[in-house]
């Protein structure tokens, strides 16, 4: 791996585990296995290298959502393996915990990243859930919109409660609740 690799890496642990304000450059560096020159010449610094971190992340994870949304079956088969999909819960969704950090949420260029997975989310979510309805998979009374917000939030609101709890149960039950939505039509 190369040491600007190893440094988009870094950083993206960093960030998953401490936020933009807990993360320094010597603790990149030093996880990195990366000298002072080599982050410097790589990056302008450190905000330059949270973005790219923030932004690979998200694309990732747009990836694995985009992934179980257009895979097989029907429209609740692929939003359940959405929501199925394993996932480090008590660690906390890596782009939602930005969310948390108020150096992100105050900086337009950070938040960018994070603002436009959560929008494509609830959009990619909001058009299956919709094409469930027209098949006559799901009940027509679902508005698309307000469905995949609530399955957004029950996945972020689920991680929040397993982290609190120290136990991915909140977070299972979350689940369960956010498939009984989209149960398919009897």
């Amino acid at each position: 791996m190369s040491t600007r690799e190893r440094l988009l890496e870094a950083t993206q642990e960093l960030l998953w585990e401490r936020g933009y304000v807990g993360m320094s450059p010597k603790a990149i560096q030093r996880e990195a296995g990366a000298g002072q020159g080599s982050m410097y010449h790589h990056f302008a610094g450190k905000h330059d290298l949270a973005l790219a971190a923030i932004r690979r992340t998200a694309e990732r994870m747009r990836a694995a959502a985009d992934a179980d949304l257009s895979g097989p079956g029907t429209a609740a088969d692929r939003i359940g393996a959405y929501l199925r999909r394993e996932r480090e819960v008590l660690r906390g969704c890596p782009v939602g915990r930005l969310t948390q950090d108020p150096d992100v949420i105050a900086d337009p260029e950070l938040r960018r990243p994070v603002d436009e997975l959560f929008d494509w989310l609830r959009t990619r979510l909001s058009e299956v859930v919709a094409e469930g309805v027209r098949a006559g998979e799901l009940d027509a009374a679902l508005d698309p919109e307000d469905t995949a917000a609530a399955i957004a939030a029950a996945v972020q609101g689920g991680y929040v409660l397993a982290r609190a709890a120290q136990s991915a149960e909140p977070f299972e039950h979350a689940v369960r609740g956010a498939l009984g939505l989209i149960r398919t039509k009897s």
